[in-house]
């Protein structure tokens, strides 16, 4: 696999090497040594799947607390704009964002560190979403921030009125109100 740095310390775009021949295609999705090596010792607790159509927005979601979580977020079908926000107040790239596309046909994965806010949006008819996380979800610790949030300036590439989104993301704080990492 090749991992990719990102402009924010901790998030990074992993690339697997995908053999194919006229049966079909192999790949390793993840390899515990090489990830640990790569990215640092993380320890995956649970995977999580959701099909979405398009215009979907999840986001931009996080943990507080103790309850943090890393995710390793992967598109099996489909694609999906995602984005990784960095909530770490010490972060010399605190406030700033990564967007990555990422779909069934670049089979990328993006690697998001404890301390980073977390959303997607659905580009194709629909989307198969699948990650691992390395704490289990915990609603007490549950935040959101809003997606729109014009100091954070993301570029959603669908119309605001195509845009599917849940009330708990419709009411999500503003950004300059979030709980924040230390």
């Amino acid at each position: 696999m090749n991992y990719i740095q990102t402009e924010i310390d901790g998030v990074w775009v992993i690339e697997p090497k995908v053999y194919g021949d006229a049966r079909g295609y192999f790949m390793e999705t993840f390899k515990e040594e090489e990830f640990q090596k790569e990215i640092g010792p993380v320890h995956f607790v649970q995977d999580n799947e959701s099909r979405s159509r398009f215009g979907v927005l999840r986001g931009l979601h996080y943990q507080r607390g103790a309850m943090s979580q890393a995710k390793l977020v992967r598109v099996l079908e489909g694609r999906v704009l995602d984005v990784a926000v960095d909530l770490r107040r010490q972060s010399p790239t605190f406030g700033h964002h990564v967007s990555v596309e990422l779909s069934g046909e670049n089979k990328r994965q993006l690697f998001i560190p404890r301390g980073m806010a977390h959303g997607f949006l659905v580009l194709s008819d629909e989307a198969v979403f699948t990650y691992k996380v390395d704490n289990v979800y915990a609603p007490q610790a549950e935040a959101s921030i809003r997606f729109d949030d014009p100091d954070l300036g993301i570029d959603w590439p669908v119309a605001p009125e195509q845009l599917l989104l849940s009330d708990k993301d419709r009411g999500g704080t503003a950004f300059k109100n979030a709980e924040y990492f230390d």
